[in-house]
């Protein structure tokens, strides 16, 4: 059977059960049909030989539970960003107090925080930079955002 006869049939016997499960991390059906969609994808990509039908169907949940967790997590990366685009529809004069806030902050904070807002690099060119995983540069930029967001609202008064 030739793959998209075979990406067909997936989709006719397991692509509710798929759907059902991206949509479950999601909560979100549009995503949770990109999350079907990819998943199909990786299928006939890696075209994977099971011994049973349980086993096929496991894989696909699998791959789309894991799909899911990754669109949660790029999700998240981009709400953070939402920080940047306040600062930035301020006027530079308005943020003194604050980079006064990100001064306090730990270097390891402080020091991401200030390239990627000021200095506008990628977490991959600061990861680079730093010599470290891109992923350990959005935890920092994660926490950091969150330790700032904290000195703000008890010395500012701004934040939830």
């Amino acid at each position: 059977m030739d793959r998209m006869k075979r990406a067909e049939c997936l989709l006719a016997d397991y692509g509710d059960n798929i759907l059902r499960m991206a949509y479950s991390y999601l909560h979100n059906l549009e995503d949770a049909e990109d999350i079907l969609q990819e998943t199909l994808i990786r299928y006939m990509r890696s075209a994977p030989t099971f011994e049973s039908g349980g086993h096929e169907k496991a894989w696909l949940l699998r791959v789309a539970a894991n799909l899911s967790k990754n669109k949660i997590r790029h999700n998240k990366i981009r709400a953070y960003d939402e920080l940047k685009e306040d600062l930035v529809s301020v006027g530079a004069e308005d943020l003194s107090h604050v980079w006064d806030a990100v001064r306090e902050l730990p270097e390891i904070y402080r020091e991401v925080i200030h390239l990627f807002y000021q200095e506008e690099y990628s977490t991959r060119q600061i990861a680079e930079l730093l010599s470290l995983p891109e992923s350990t540069i959005r935890v920092r930029l994660n926490r950091g955002r969150k330790r700032l967001k904290k000195i703000l609202k008890e010395e500012y008064d701004f934040g939830e």
